[in-house]
C-alpha cells in the first residue's frame, strides 16, 4: 500500500505553540549506554537507567514528558471539554447496576451525581441503606479501588479489600454489619479476594510475592487473631503458576486453583470443616487445563484433554483420571466451550461458534438443551451474576456494538426470556437504529479469514470515513463486541470503529489462540495489518485516515505494527504498552515474567530469544517517519512497568524523521487500569478522542 499523505492542522505538528512568545520542544532524554549480553548477542540500551523507580532523574524526566503532553492537550482543551460535556449529557450521572442477590439479600450499585465513586445499596423491601460508600472509603486518596467484598454466611460481618495505590496489592479489612464498626485487624499484601468458610469466623485469602507480585500462597485467618499467626494452607513454588480461590455454587467447597497458561490443578477444602487440609482433585499434567463444578450428585469437569475446544465430563466422586469420567458434551472442532454453570436442577453452557456466543440450558445429564441466542450478527452473551444454587432461572447479559447492556432472566421451565434490566442513556436522541454494525472477514497473508466487528453511523460515506481499529490478540482473550456510550462521540463525528479479532485470542477457538502465541506470535501483528489494509481496500474507510489502538499486550501489538507498517497508520494510541519484550522477559524479578514464558517464550533458550527479538518493538525502533502517537501509562502499574513506555518514547523521539507528535502521558496515581474514579476515567477517554480528532483535523 502506498505511503499515505497526512494533512494535519498547524498544532498537530511538533514543536507546537504554547503561546505567542514561546515554543515547548519535545523532551530529550539523556543517554547512558548499557550493554546487555545474551547468547553472545549484544544489545545497547541507552535508556536502561529509567527503571530506577523513584529516583530524581526518572521523576524529573517524567515531569518533562507530562508537561509536554499537557501543553498539547491544553491547546485542545476546548475539544477535550466538548467530549466530556457530551459524555455527561449522554450518560446518567446516577447510573445503576442491575439489582443482584447475595445470600437472600438484594443489592444494587449506584453512581452518585457529582461523585467519582459508587455506593452499594442494600434494598430491604421499601427500605434502602448504604452498604458501602466508595466515596467515603476513597477520601484523601488520589487512587482507590474496592477489590472484593464477601459477606459472612450469617450476614453479620463483611470482609472487604482495598487498593489505594494502583499496584493491585490489596489490604483486607472487616466490618460488623449491624454497628458499622471497622475491626482493627487487617491483612496486607493480598490479591484482593476473600472467602468465608461456613463457620462465620474463618476466611481464606491469597498472598502475593512482595517482589514479583505473583499470587502464590493461600492463607487461613480466624477472626479475633493476629494475621501474623495466620496458617499457610497452600503454597505454589513453581513461578510459572499463579493461584486464585473460589467457592463452589453449592457452598460445599473452597477451591484453590493453580494455573499456568498450559496446565492447571485444583485443590479442595470442605467449607464446613476449614481445619481440614487441602486435597488435590486431579494432579497437574503437561498441557492439561481443567475446571470443576460441584453438585450434590458429583463433579462436572470442563477439560481440554484431547479436546482443544474443551469438553464436559462427569464423575460421581473424585476421579482417578479424566479418562475414567463420563463424557456429557463431546469435543467439537467448531464450538469452543467458554464456561459451564451447574445448578441444583439444570446446567448451562456458554460457548462460541465462529465468533458468535450462545448460552444453552439443559438437564443435569446434558440433554434437552434449549439455546439462547440473538438475531443480531454482532453481539455478546455471557452469564450474569447468580449465586443461588437452587435458582430456577438463568441470568444472562446481552450487549452489542449498538445496544447498551441488558440483563435477561431465562425461565428454565417455560423456556422464555424476560428483560430484567437495561442501561439507558439520558440522551433521548440516541437510538440503536441510527447505527450499523456488521461482522466482516479480512484475508490474512496465509489465507486465513480474520473476523472484524464493525460499527458506524448510518448514512456516512464509508470511503471517506476515518477508522479507529482496536486490537489485542494475546492470552486467548476475546475482545467483546460490546456497547460503549462514550464511543458514540466518535461515531457521530463520522468515524468507523472496528475490532480486529486477530490470532492470539480465542474468537475462533483454541487453534486461533495457539497460532498467535510463542513462535507463531508474528501472526498476531500481520493479522492486524492485513485487517487494516483489507478494510481500506474494500471501502470501509478512508485509506489515508486509519488509526490504531491497543493496551497492555495490545500495546505490544501497537509497537510491532508501527515498526512493521508505519505508513499504514495516521495515528496510534498505545495504552500501558508491553514494548521492551527482551529486557522484561530476561528479568525474573519483574512481576509476572516467569509465568509469561508459556505465552511468549523463554528468552533464556536461544531459539526463543531470537524469535522474540525479531518483533520486540523497543528493539526495532529505527530512523523513519512514525505516525502521530499517544502513549499512556500509570506510574504504579504492576503489569507493565512504567519504564517500558517511557524508554520507548525516548527512543522513538530520537529516531523519528517525521513531524507528527509523539506524546507520553503518565498518571502518577494510577496502575495498569488507569486512574480511578469516574471523572478521571472519562478524562482519559476524552483525551484519547481529542488526540485522534486533532490529528484528523476535527476541532469540534
Amino acid at each position: 500500500m502506498k505511503n499515505f499523505f497526512r494533512l494535519l492542522s498547524l498544532f498537530s505538528f511538533t514543536p507546537f505553540i504554547v503561546n505567542s512568545q514561546t515554543q515547548l520542544l519535545p523532551p530529550v532524554a539523556k543517554e547512558i549506554p548499557k550493554e546487555l549480553v545474551k547468547h553472545n548477542h549484544v544489545r545497547i540500551d541507552p535508556y536502561f537507567w529509567m527503571n530506577e523507580r523513584d529516583s530524581k532523574p526518572v521523576l524529573d524526566y517524567i515531569t518533562e514528558e507530562n508537561a509536554y503532553s499537557k501543553a498539547f492537550f491544553d491547546q485542545k482543551q476546548n475539544l477535550v471539554n466538548t467530549f466530556l460535556h457530551e459524555f455527561d449529557n449522554r450518560i446518567n450521572p446516577e447510573e445503576t447496576s442491575a439489582p443482584f442477590e447475595i445470600q437472600g439479600k438484594t443489592f444494587q450499585w449506584r453512581q452518585i451525581k457529582d461523585e467519582d465513586y459508587r455506593q452499594l445499596i442494600l434494598i430491604e423491601g421499601k427500605k434502602e441503606s448504604i452498604y458501602f460508600d466508595e466515596n467515603a472509603l476513597a477520601k484523601g486518596n488520589d487512587y482507590y479501588s474496592l477489590g472484593d467484598f464477601s459477606i459472612s454466611p450469617n450476614n453479620e460481618l463483611v470482609a472487604f479489600s482495598q487498593d489505594k495505590i494502583g499496584r493491585r496489592n490489596y489490604a483486607i479489612s472487616f466490618r460488623e454489619n449491624k454497628s458499622g464498626k471497622i475491626l482493627k485487624e487487617q491483612i496486607p499484601g493480598t490479591d484482593g479476594s476473600v472467602l468465608w468458610a461456613n463457620d462465620n469466623k474463618t476466611i481464606f485469602y491469597v498472598k502475593k510475592d512482595p517482589t514479583t507480585l505473583r499470587e502464590f500462597q493461600v492463607y487461613k485467618h480466624v477472626l479475633g487473631t493476629s494475621s501474623s499467626k495466620d496458617e499457610l494452607v497452600f503454597e505454589e513454588k513453581d513461578e510459572r503458576f499463579y493461584v486464585y480461590i473460589t467457592k463452589t455454587l453449592d457452598k460445599k467447597f473452597i477451591l484453590i486453583h493453580v494455573v499456568s497458561s498450559t496446565s492447571s490443578e485444583t485443590w479442595m477444602i470442605d467449607s464446613d470443616n476449614p481445619a481440614q487440609k487441602a486435597s488435590c482433585f486431579l494432579k497437574r499434567e503437561k498441557d492439561h487445563l481443567y475446571e470443576i463444578n460441584h453438585h450434590e450428585n458429583g463433579f462436572y469437569i470442563v477439560t481440554n484433554q484431547n479436546s482443544p475446544n474443551r469438553k464436559l465430563v462427569f464423575s460421581k466422586t473424585i476421579p482417578a483420571s479424566i479418562e475414567s469420567c463420563e463424557v456429557l458434551i463431546a469435543h467439537k472442532n467448531d464450538v469452543y466451550i467458554e464456561e459451564v454453570e451447574v445448578y441444583k436442577n439444570f446446567l448451562t453452557v456458554q460457548s462460541r461458534k465462529m465468533g458468535r456466543t450462545e448460552i444453552s440450558v439443559g438437564s443435569l445429564r446434558a440433554t434437552g438443551f434449549s439455546v439462547i441466542s440473538m438475531p443480531e450478527e454482532v453481539y455478546e452473551l455471557n452469564f450474569s451474576f447468580n449465586e443461588n444454587y437452587e435458582s430456577k432461572v438463568v441470568n444472562y447479559h446481552y450487549t452489542s456494538l449498538t445496544t447498551p447492556g441488558s440483563i435477561y432472566k431465562y425461565d428454565v421451565e417455560s423456556k422464555k426470556s424476560e428483560l430484567f434490566f437495561q442501561k439507558t442513556l439520558i440522551d433521548k436522541t440516541f437510538s440503536p437504529e441510527n447505527y450499523v454494525s456488521a461482522r466482516i472477514w479480512a484475508t490474512a497473508n496465509d489465507g486465513q479469514k480474520i473476523p472484524i466487528s464493525v460499527v458506524y453511523k448510518k448514512g456516512i460515506d464509508l470511503k471517506k470515513a476515518p477508522l479507529l481499529l482496536y486490537g489485542y490478540g494475546s492470552y486467548g482473550v476475546t475482545i467483546p463486541a460490546a456497547f460503549s456510550a462514550t464511543r458514540l462521540s466518535l461515531l457521530d463525528r463520522g468515524f468507523v470503529y472496528a475490532i480486529a479479532h486477530i490470532r492470539g485470542g480465542k474468537f475462533l477457538g483454541e487453534n486461533w489462540y495457539q497460532t498467535g502465541k510463542l513462535n507463531h506470535k508474528r501472526n498476531t501483528f500481520t493479522d492486524f495489518i492485513n485487517a487494516a489494509e483489507w478494510m481500506a481496500l474494500k471501502g470501509y474507510c478512508d485509506p489515508n485516515s486509519i488509526y490504531a489502538q491497543g493496551g497492555s499486550a495490545g500495546g505490544l501489538l501497537m509497537g510491532a505494527v508501527t515498526n512493521m507498517a508505519p505508513y499504514l497508520f495516521k495515528g496510534v494510541i498505545a495504552q500501558v504498552p508491553f514494548v521492551d519484550v527482551m529486557s522484561t522477559m530476561l528479568d525474573e524479578s519483574i512481576p509476572l515474567t516467569v509465568g509469561e514464558y508459556e505465552e511468549w517464550g523463554n528468552p533464556n533458550e536461544e531459539d526463543a530469544y531470537w524469535y522474540m527479538l525479531s518483533y520486540s518493538p523497543y528493539d526495532h525502533v529505527r530512523k523513519m517517519d512514525y505516525p502521530a502517537m499517544l502513549i499512556t501509562t500509570g506510574y504504579h502499574d504492576s503489569q507493565v512497568q512504567y519504564w517500558e513506555p517511557l524508554k520507548w518514547v525516548a527512543k522513538l523521539r530520537k529516531h523519528n524523521t517525521g513531524t507528527d507528535p509523539i506524546l507520553f502521558d503518565c498518571t502518577m496515581s494510577a496502575g495498569h487500569g488507569g486512574g480511578s474514579g469516574r471523572s478521571t476515567e472519562r478524562l482519559e477517554v476524552a483525551k484519547e478522542f481529542a488526540f485522534i480528532c486533532a490529528i484528523q483535523g476535527i476541532n469540534e
